[in-house]
Parts: structure tokens; sequence; C-alpha cells
């Protein structure tokens, strides 16, 4: 097939959803199909740069989120290089620019139209004006609008299915859960990084990995960390990112007289990201803003036990204490970490493991999607025919 993927988000944007679509890419064309990944230009990304099956647009900041894109024309020539590729599906990944750019395309080809849901954005309103002008109600609306005449919808979790019948969405929705390419995950020699962050080879360390913005609540993993110090004096948590809240963050840890045991790395190089989970014993997060985490099953393929906050999703995922811990309040979560730190070698069950990797692995995420796609045109096809007939 020759699948276009309209996305706001992609490399070099470091995001979950620019590593999901890049996954998904590559799945894809491992399997024989043609992809066109149409998105939005980046200042990182010079005007005149050639990138195979890559088509950029012309792009500002998105409002609050100036690190993210929004395009601002290209629908006609989009369209004139779909009709070019002779697409046979499309695939969009956001909401906005891009997506309604896809739905068009779609539209004058004639051809299906699928849509991942990837962001919960009611867990986003602050951004803008605080919260004082978009509500949960403009979530819902804008998510009817977008969803309408659909051909497919594809939830990453429980959770936005979920949502997205509760908003009234009627289009056909399958949970496929994002996969990740778990051979990146391999064992890497990991001594070399610890001794350039300054642990020992035995030194408990905590791991936070994601945007630092604030609905990933790492303040709540930061405030932790006084009661498990008393427990293990010697922890340390490291957090790797980028965002909006770091320099409130960074002030937290500061004024709590915890510089000697939090440190931060900044933005990490997708390709080096790995490495960070090998290198630590606890990952740890206290976000409940998510509709996946990608970053959850990134520690389970590096064999990373993980405490997180409870979620119908981290529920399904982490079922035994050989993967991971959910908790709902702080204590539970200082609890889990520490057991980890101290005991963490106790809790292991490799076929258990095995069996869950096989499960979220890219390859599966591939066959998934691509059964989806077929799925998608057949059931395209039968509308569109049925249509015609009635017209007729």
């Amino acid at each position: 097939m020759n699948i276009g993927l309209f996305t706001d988000t992609y490399f070099p944007q470091v995001s979950g959803v620019a590593t999901s679509i890049k996954t998904l890419k590559d799945e894809l064309e491992k399997q024989g199909n043609q992809v066109y990944i149409f998105t939005t230009t980046d200042p990182h990304v010079e005007k005149d740069t050639y990138e195979r099956n890559i088509f950029r647009f012309p792009s500002i900041p998105f409002v609050s989120f100036t690190d993210r894109r929004i395009a601002i024309r290209g629908f006609f020539h989009a369209y004139q290089i779909a009709k070019e590729l002779n697409l046979d599906i499309i695939h969009t990944q956001t909401e906005f620019s891009m997506g309604w750019m896809g739905k068009f395309v779609a539209r004058n080809l004639e051809i299906p139209c699928i849509h991942t849901y990837h962001t919960m954005y009611e867990d986003y309103l602050h951004y803008v004006a605080n919260g004082k002008i978009l509500k949960p109600v403009h979530v819902k609306q804008m998510t009817l609008a977008f969803c309408y005449h659909m051909t497919g919808i594809v939830a990453p979790s429980e959770r936005v299915l979920n949502t997205l019948t509760d908003y009234g969405v009627k289009t056909p929705i399958q949970i496929i859960p994002t996969g990740i390419d778990l051979h990146r995950y391999e064992q890497p020699d990991t001594e070399n990084l610890r001794k350039e962050l300054g642990y020992a080879p035995d030194t408990p360390v905590m791991l936070s990995l994601s945007r630092l913005a604030f609905e990933k609540n790492i303040a709540g993993v930061i405030n932790g960390m006084p009661e498990i110090l008393k427990q293990v004096p010697n922890a340390q948590l490291l957090i790797v990112g980028d965002g909006p809240a770091k320099e409130t963050l960074e002030e937290q840890v500061k004024s709590m007289g915890l510089s000697d045991h939090v440190a931060f790395t900044g933005e990490i190089d997708n390709a080096k990201v790995f490495h960070y989970y090998h290198m630590a014993n606890v990952f740890v997060s206290a976000s409940d803003s998510e509709s996946q985490g990608l970053t959850y099953i990134e520690a389970l393929a590096a064999g990373l036990k993980t405490v997180v906050k409870r979620s119908p999703y981290t529920e399904e995922l982490l079922t035994d204490k050989a993967l991971g811990m959910n908790f709902d309040e702080p204590d539970e979560m200082v609890s889990y970490v520490v057991d980890y730190l101290l005991n963490g070698s106790k809790y292991e069950n490799q076929e258990m493991l095995n069996k869950r990797l096989s499960e979220i692995s890219s390859d599966t995420f591939g066959q998934n999607i691509l059964a989806f796609y077929q799925d998608a045109r057949l059931a395209y096809e039968d509308v569109h025919e049925n249509s015609e007939g009635i017209s007729n």
C-alpha cells in the first residue's frame, strides 16, 4: 500500500507522538509498504534539506506550545503530491492543521482516512489562558468535529477509547497500543554512562524521563525524595528531558535541599535514550495525564522495574511486581520505589516479561495497524458502493 501519515509533530521534534510515528513508518515499510510523512517545517531542518519521503509544509509555532508547530497553508499542494504518489490510505496523527489537511486530501482522492487519537487534551487546557477560555466541552466539540466522517480511529489505550465513547464519537474505534523496537533495548554497556553522570556502579538510581511539563507531575516524584532518602540515603533521582516546567522543578529541588540527590540532564538525543533506562534501577512517574505512556513500555523493554500513577492502561500493563507497580497515594510510591531499590533482584519473572514484550513489540504494532488499514479500506469501499447505488 501507499500510505500517507499526516502529523504536526515529527523528528527532529522530541515527543512520544513523533517516536510513535517513526516506529509505525519503519514497521509498515518492513512489511513492503511505501510510507510518506506529511508534516510541518521545523527550525532545526534547513529549508532545502532532502528528506526521503518527507514533505514539510509552511508552519508557525503553536499558541502556548512554542516547541510545537502548526501548518499555515498547503492543502492543495498536499493534494497534488498525494495524487502523484497514488496514496491508498491516509492516517492522521493530529486533530489540528495537518490532520485537517489529511482529511481534505482523503476526501478529494476518495480514499479512506483513519486517525490515531494520541493526546488527552483536557489535561492540557491550563496552557491556554490558564484554562479560562477553553473548557472540556470545547475539547468534546473539537473531537466530534474532527472524527466525523473518519473511516476508523485508533485508540492507543482503553482510557482513550472510553473518552472518545463518552464524547459520543460514532466512528469505529480499535485499541492498538503503540509498539517499540525491542532490538534497540538490548543490554548495552552502561558503566561509562554512570561514570559520566557521577554515579558509582552500585549507586541506586531512580529515573524520570519525559517532557518536563507540569501535567507530568514530576514535582510529585521530587516531593517523595526526602522519605526515600531516609531509607536509602545514597539514592539518586535523574530527571531526563526538557520543557516548560524545568526552571520550576530546579527551584523546587534547590528549596528542598536536594541538589546532591537530584540531577537534570536536559534533552537527550532519542537514539541514546535507551542507555538511560538500562543505567537506572527503577523508573518512576507520578503523571496521570498519559493516553498510553510510551516511556512505561520503553522501561519494560529495558527490563527496568516501573513505579507509576495508577490508570486503566497501567493496570493492564503492570500486572505483577516482576514488571512494576501502580500507586494511588504518594506514600505508596515511596514504599514501592524503596523496595525496588533495595530488593529489585528478588522480583524477576523472565517468562512473564517476554510475554508482555511480545505484546508491545513494534512488530505486533505494525501488524495490527496494517490489519486495521485493510479493514478500513473494505469498509470504505462498502460505504462508497452503497452510496453510489442509492444515488443511482
